[in-house]
């Protein structure tokens, strides 16, 4: 990873926390997309054994932000070798952004979609780079209502979130088929149940039976370890489209296996952050 350069989106707490310092130690210049100005400058002065890494702030559960962020990114550094889209939360109520969009369904889907949109011609500038989206087995059961996809009918926060895991997995099927043949690749995985702060900030009873589960959890670092492994592994150099768990390729459900569904997710995904084709 000498000389490549690593953006990551949720880089600053958890299993992307762990990742970033990983890569850095392996010689990755890193790029962190952060909300929290004291998070990333503590993840920053652990990182900071050269000052080549740096930062840039938005608030990835707005449009405009998500947009302008990777405008900004784009603009200033050069080909991007990795793009790691893992910022995602759990929000314990129906909350809507200002685009009339989910909290959810905002920032653990729409953000992957509209970042990468905007980083596309970096990474392919590189000749050779990848793409990895942090989903999780929590897809496991859920499926898309395209009449309803910011849960406006009925809102359940573990139904929304299951949904935006499942949006990730089908986001990252159809950007492989898409970029068939141009070098880059992009895969997603599930981390397993890490003991980090994504649920920290749901209230009631969400926050209160996920610090009880952190007692059973894996650590950041064992939950990170796919991660390092998609973004740096010379195995998974050509491999691209897949669901990856412990560093192997596993089948996600019958559902995010749908490319009829991941196109149409495209489709719309475009259509609402105004992208279209």
């Amino acid at each position: 990873m000498k000389g490549k350069t690593v953006v990551i989106t949720g880089g600053t707490s958890g299993i992307g926390d762990v990742a970033a310092e990983a890569l850095a130690q392996i010689g990755a210049r890193i790029i962190l997309v952060a909300r929290s100005k004291s998070r990333a400058e503590a993840t920053l002065a652990r990182l900071r054994r050269s000052d080549a890494h740096s930062v840039y702030f938005a608030d990835l559960t707005r449009l405009a932000e998500m947009k302008r962020v990777a405008a900004e990114i784009a603009h200033r550094e050069p080909p991007i070798d990795v793009l790691i889209n893992n910022a995602g939360a759990l929000f314990g109520t129906r909350q809507l952004t200002e685009d009339g969009l989910e909290h959810t369904f905002a920032l653990n889907h729409m953000s992957y979609f509209v970042v990468t949109e905007g980083l596309r011609e970096r990474l392919l500038a590189s000749g050779a780079a990848r793409i990895v989206n942090t989903a999780s087995a929590a897809h496991q059961g859920a499926t898309l209502d395209f009449d309803d996809l910011q849960s406006a009918k009925s809102f359940r926060a573990m139904r929304a979130y299951s949904c935006s895991k499942l949006c990730n997995i089908l986001f990252t099927r159809e950007l492989a088929r898409r970029l068939h043949g141009t070098g880059v690749t992009v895969n997603c995985l599930h981390p397993g149940f890490v003991a980090t702060r994504f649920a920290d900030e749901s209230g009631g009873l969400i926050s209160h039976l996920a610090w009880l589960a952190k007692f059973f959890a894996i650590s950041p670092a064992e939950g990170a370890q796919t991660i390092v492994y998609l973004a740096s592994s010379p195995e998974v150099a050509n491999v691209a489209g897949k669901y990856f768990y412990k560093c192997r390729p596993t089948n996600p459900s019958a559902p995010a296996l749908d490319d009829r569904a991941a196109l149409a997710l495209w489709q719309r995904s475009a259509a609402l952050a105004g992208m279209e084709e």
